[in-house]
């Protein structure tokens, strides 16, 4: 459990969603009991017009309204903060979220007794060169990094290369590839045929976007090593997204790094949560024989 006291607390969020409102009300009437002011992204301002703005630093807790896209760009907006995010999930799945709408106010009253514990993500750190240097600064990833082919339904030819020898894995003829940490293996990388890993291992996946030859496989790596991808085809259109939010368009001979990050992410969760609970839950696994076992 953990100690400390909560009094700026920021919320990220869709207006649209229908009971936005309702939510945000709720959240100012719990947070006005405990002597805490609630922070609003500037979109929210109409649905909590007695909240201040979202400020860029400063905040002691940050909750994400929404679904797991939403506590990526949760992530994304402490800007390497340690601020811990408390996702509600408004969603459907909500792997990364720690409550349901419905409990609320259960959570909020747990995070102000100090009654959870921090869950702590590994991230990525993304940089795109060329001949000349850096084309940009740095991304960073908490799920995953993916190139991927753009326009014509075809697929593209990516080199990839590890470590700082820059050792040879393949040529990858496929739709592209997926760098994923262990938070992202339940992702994009998970739908693409890639491994689950425990979000507590160290490590890196790269698991490629429907191969043109089956025998390339999914890899695990140590999460020190550095992978290089470099697209081969001027006539491919190809694009790096990260985290399914920013991104690039890459040219023939670019160079995406990828390493694992100094920075990582806080996420709260609460007694009895744990990674092979939400597997159970959100993948039905063990629901059959539950079933079974109740008939008899």
């Amino acid at each position: 459990m953990q100690t400390g006291e909560f009094r700026r607390i920021g919320v990220a969020g869709h207006s649209r969603h229908a009971g936005m409102r309702d939510i945000l009300a709720e959240l100012l009437r719990l947070a006005e009991r405990h002597n805490a002011e609630i922070f609003v992204e500037e979109h929210l301002a109409a649905h909590a017009p007695a909240a201040s703005f979202l400020p860029d630093s400063g905040l002691d807790l940050l909750i994400t309204l929404g679904g797991d896209g939403t506590l990526l760009r949760g992530a994304r907006l402490l800007a390497g903060d340690d601020t811990p995010i408390l996702g509600i999930n408004l969603g459907r799945l909500g792997f990364l979220t720690s409550a349901a709408r419905s409990e609320l106010q259960v959570a909020m009253r747990a995070v102000f007794d100090g009654e959870y514990w921090l869950d702590i993500r590994s991230t990525l750190d993304v940089m795109v060169k060329d001949a000349s240097g850096p084309r940009q600064d740095p991304l960073n990833a908490l799920n995953d990094v993916v190139l991927h082919k753009g326009g014509l339904a075809r697929v593209i030819r990516l080199a990839v290369h590890v470590g700082p020898e820059e050792h040879e894995v393949g040529t990858y003829t496929a739709d592209g590839i997926i760098l994923s940490t262990p938070t992202g293996s339940t992702a994009y990388s998970l739908s693409a045929g890639g491994p689950i890993v425990a979000p507590t291992m160290d490590c890196i996946i790269a698991t490629p976007i429907c191969p043109h030859t089956l025998v390339v496989r999914p890899l695990v790596l140590p999460s020190d090593t550095e992978i290089m991808v470099t697209p081969l085809s001027d006539d491919d259109e190809v694009v790096l997204t990260v985290d399914g939010q920013d991104g690039a368009e890459l040219r023939a001979g670019d160079q995406v790094v990828v390493r694992r990050s100094d920075r990582s992410i806080r996420i709260v969760r609460f007694q009895d949560q744990n990674f092979f609970e939400t597997l159970r839950r959100k993948l039905h696994w063990g629901l059959e024989y539950a079933d079974r076992g109740a008939k008899r």
